[in-house]
């Protein structure tokens, strides 16, 4: 196994102990963990282009270990009202049709690439998560203020953006749906 597919299933072994941090209360320890799995997301598909390291593997791992990783922070976060569960079924019903979208064309040989909104959805996710988990482990005053007015900024960019790309690749893939 090559360096960027460890590095993306570093990330997917960090997910356990995120979860087992943030549902403890340690949120210091649960934002250190996810800053550091999401560090391995840019790391790995650096590496991986730079020395011609891309394999299939990466291509179907890189992006679910994402998913897992940030899903699971989500997840958490409607469990204890941090975030409201339409906000997740919005995110996950997008996930999902794309998911399905890229299957269809994948049965007729053709590969859906993931689009610039589609990254931009997930940078902001991946910078919303942080956030969302500084809000609890801050004591109360004008800098958690600013921290929850930040989560909220970037959480709400990210669901509009999430809906967009979704918009997005159903518009430039709509022939999926006539074969």
């Amino acid at each position: 196994m090559n360096l960027p597919n460890k590095l993306t299933m570093a990330r997917v072994v960090a997910v356990p102990f995120f979860i087992a941090a943030y549902m403890t209360g340690y949120y210091i320890i649960a934002f250190v963990l996810f800053i550091a799995a999401s560090f391995t997301d840019m790391l790995d598909g650096k590496i991986a282009r730079k020395r011609n390291l891309i394999t299939n593997f990466g291509k179907i791992m890189d992006p679910l270990a994402d998913k897992v990783l940030v899903y699971s922070a989500f997840c958490l976060m409607v469990g204890d009202g941090t975030i409201p569960g339409w906000m997740l079924i919005v995110i996950l019903a997008r996930e999902f049709a794309i998911a399905g979208m890229r299957t269809v064309a994948a049965s007729e040989g053709n590969v859906i690439a993931a689009g610039m909104s589609g990254k931009i959805k997930t940078v902001l996710q991946m910078i919303a998560v942080p956030l969302l988990l500084l809000v609890p482990a801050i004591p109360e005053g004008q800098f958690h203020t600013i921290i929850w007015w930040l989560a909220q900024i970037f959480l709400w960019a990210s669901l509009i953006m999430t809906v967009y790309s979704g918009i997005e690749y159903i518009a430039k893939n709509k022939s999926v749906f006539a074969q």
